[in-house]
């Protein structure tokens, strides 16, 4: 399409060039240069009629193929695509605004969903800064992670997202490891129970029996 928007440029220049001849004159007779500036003008813009229906898959091409020219057929097709473009736009925004971590799913996780929201922003030509893509991420992180987040936002020193996710990924590799520490030590205070218990029972039935 880039080729197609050069091949324009040189359409409206060779147009202009075409009106220039023809003004001022009352007659319908051009000159020998304004002839050949007509002419230049249909070659080009055929040439650039055809760039443009060319990308377009069969249907599309039936549709804007009876375009008179390819002036007409770029306003035709910028006029539809404009809006779709925008409506994509907003879809994007939306799913940023929208996401937000919970608990039930690793964080790292969680993150790559975030890194790809951000790739559709950029691919539809927004740009986000790199300092508000990590505040933002600060703030997306789920509940439990309340007082991590609260650490990060008082941070003084600016960080890349880069570093902001090695920070998240060390962080929750300490929350498995703890959580695992604290699932052994429930068992263990759970099988000492239950060996007491046992205990009781076996002294209870000896002092029976006896």
């Amino acid at each position: 399409m880039e080729l197609c928007k050069v091949t324009l440029e040189i359409f409206a220049k060779l147009e202009h060039k075409w009106l220039n001849h023809c003004e001022g004159k009352k007659t319908h007779v051009l000159s020998i240069d304004g002839v050949a500036a007509v002419d230049a003008w249909k070659h080009s813009d055929f040439l650039c009629k055809k760039y443009i229906l060319n990308g377009l898959d069969n249907a599309l091409y039936n549709v804007y193929s009876p375009m008179v020219n390819a002036k007409a057929l770029w306003k035709s097709l910028g006029r539809k695509y404009k809006t779709k473009d925008a409506g994509s736009k907003k879809f994007v925004v939306g799913k940023f605004l929208d996401f937000k971590m919970v608990d039930s799913k690793t964080v790292i996780s969680q993150v790559q969903e975030f890194q790809l929201i951000l790739h559709d922003i950029h691919a539809e030509g927004m740009v986000l800064g790199e300092s508000f893509q990590v505040a933002a991420l600060i703030e997306k992180l789920p509940p439990t992670w309340k007082d991590f987040k609260n650490y990060l936002k008082h941070k003084r020193k600016e960080m890349k997202l880069e570093d902001l996710i090695v920070r998240l990924r060390i962080e929750e590799d300490n929350h498995q490891s703890e959580k695992k520490v604290g699932n052994y030590h429930q068992e263990a205070k759970a099988n000492v129970v239950e060996q007491g218990f046992s205990l009781d029972m076996q002294a209870i039935a000896l002092h029976i029996g006896s």
